[in-house]
């Protein structure tokens, strides 16, 4: 019998920590190889840990809610054999001993506890109850009293506030927020008595709150710390503030204008091939595959052979040095249901048919929208497209996805009167028509290698088989 140390996965360049959700398997279950143990959260995706090995759990290292590094051991499995992927235990501490795995467990439990409890300890209030270091994490960001806290109905175990609990509470947060209706309700009741204004917070005791005066503070300054939706002096003006993910989004971009040196070329598109073909065959796939054939499958076979013949598009920067990139993984940026942005990523693009595109494109745009994207799902794309005709845009200036070099953004398409070249002379038909905008990093992409691949992802597009089998 071996034990093995199963451990927190790695989710991505930018993810050091996770938090853990829930266990899916209990002290002393058996579990097979790849079976899921327990669910995690990150800042971007949620997603299940496998087991890497098959035998019996005969210790969890952590609880419900706690934070956990990447890395880090998660629970101890008892087995025949240890697995290459996983981390055994050192001999010296699998002598021979009565109870081998537990005295093991038990002194990994030691060694992580010590390293660590400050980060993952869990904080209880007043009240009594616990909150996990996420959780309290995010109230301090966005300015949440423990009073507040102890308020959001929670979903987790024994009534603990999860990430989706405070997430959604701040989604939905009163405007003015908890303390500005306490504020008032003092306020009422000290307006008999006409003293000079002042500004009143309530601070959580373990009894009642109460109120405490401050020195008045100038409107502008209450408005800058609030963290909650307020109005101007003049009325006409509500100040809010960023959520957490508007922030992180906020950071991203501003991070890649700062990097990059952005250019954008224009290229129009006559896809008209593309419109009647699909409108020819999208019923009988959907019948046959089950799935439903859009554009964006397309547009993503036309980027991967645009990034063949030009390969230099694919790359990134690294001080000095330009990474070129092998693997062709292009990332679409896709909307989420609370209006925010997420791109999961199409590995090895270039390998697959247009049927097995369409068939990952709506997969990992199904589960980005239920929220189920795997950490590795988001990482690792070396080019993006993005869909701006989704929204009835004519056309954008996408920024860069750091840390790649160029974005490709296409446009809604419109028919529209066209000159059309014919043997027999010029004459004006109608079209269907699609601008593509293509940002790229002056940095290492110059004008000529920008305009020159988006001219030939358009020219795959207007040279599509109006006549292809799938």
């Amino acid at each position: 019998m071996a034990a093995v140390e199963l451990l927190m996965p790695k989710m991505g360049e930018s993810i050091i920590e996770a938090t853990i959700l829930g266990w899916l398997k209990q002290e002393g279950d058996t579990i097979e190889m790849d079976e899921p143990i327990c669910e995690i959260a990150t800042d971007k995706v949620d997603s299940e840990v496998p087991s890497e090995v098959s035998g019996t759990i005969t210790k969890i290292l952590y609880k419900e809610g706690d934070v956990v590094a990447v890395g880090a051991p998660l629970a101890i499995i008892e087995t025949e054999a240890g697995s290459a992927s996983a981390q055994a235990v050192p001999a010296q501490q699998q002598a021979p001993t009565p109870e081998p795995a537990q005295q093991v467990a038990a002194q990994i439990e030691q060694q992580v506890e010590q390293v660590a409890a400050p980060a993952a300890v869990a904080v209880a209030s007043f009240s009594g109850r616990f909150y996990s270091p996420l959780v309290l994490n995010i109230a301090k960001e966005e300015q949440i009293s423990m009073q507040e806290l102890d308020s959001i109905p929670g979903s987790g175990k024994d009534s603990r506030v999860t990430k989706a609990d405070i997430l959604n509470y701040i989604e939905n947060r009163p405007q003015g927020g908890f303390q500005t209706v306490q504020k008032q309700q003092v306020q009422q009741q000290a307006a008999p008595t006409k003293q000079a204004p002042v500004e009143t917070n309530v601070v959580a005791t373990q009894n009642e709150p109460k109120p405490v005066s401050k020195a008045p503070v100038p409107q502008s300054t209450a408005l800058a710390t609030s963290g909650q939706a307020s109005t101007s002096a003049s009325g006409n003006v509500e100040i809010i503030e960023m959520d957490r993910m508007r922030k992180l989004i906020a950071k991203h971009m501003v991070n890649s204008v700062q990097t990059s040196a952005h250019v954008t070329s224009f290229v129009e598109a006559d896809v008209t091939k593309i419109v009647n073909w699909r409108n020819k065959i999208k019923d009988g796939f959907a019948k046959r595959e089950g799935e439903k054939i859009t554009f964006t499958p397309i547009f993503m076979e036309a980027v991967a052979k645009a990034i063949k013949d030009f390969p230099q598009i694919n790359c990134s920067i690294e001080g000095d040095n330009i990474l070129m990139k092998k693997d062709i993984n292009i990332g679409m940026a896709a909307a989420l249901p609370n209006g925010n942005l997420i791109v999961p990523v199409i590995k090895n693009a270039d390998q697959l048919n247009l049927v097995g595109l369409t068939k990952k494109v709506n997969d990992l745009a199904n589960r980005a929208r239920q929220g189920k994207l795997k950490p590795d799902e988001i990482e690792g794309g070396t080019y993006t497209l993005t869909n701006v005709g989704s929204f009835g845009n004519v056309m954008g200036t996408p920024i860069i996805n750091q840390p790649q070099v160029g974005i490709l953004a296409v446009g809604i398409i419109k028919k529209k009167p066209v000159v059309i070249e014919t043997e027999a002379g010029d004459v004006i038909g109608i079209r269907s028509m699609m601008f593509l905008s293509h940002s790229y990093d002056h940095r290492v992409v110059d004008g000529a290698l920008g305009g020159k691949f988006v001219r030939r992802v358009a020219d795959y597009l207007e040279q599509f088989d109006a006549n292809r089998e799938l």
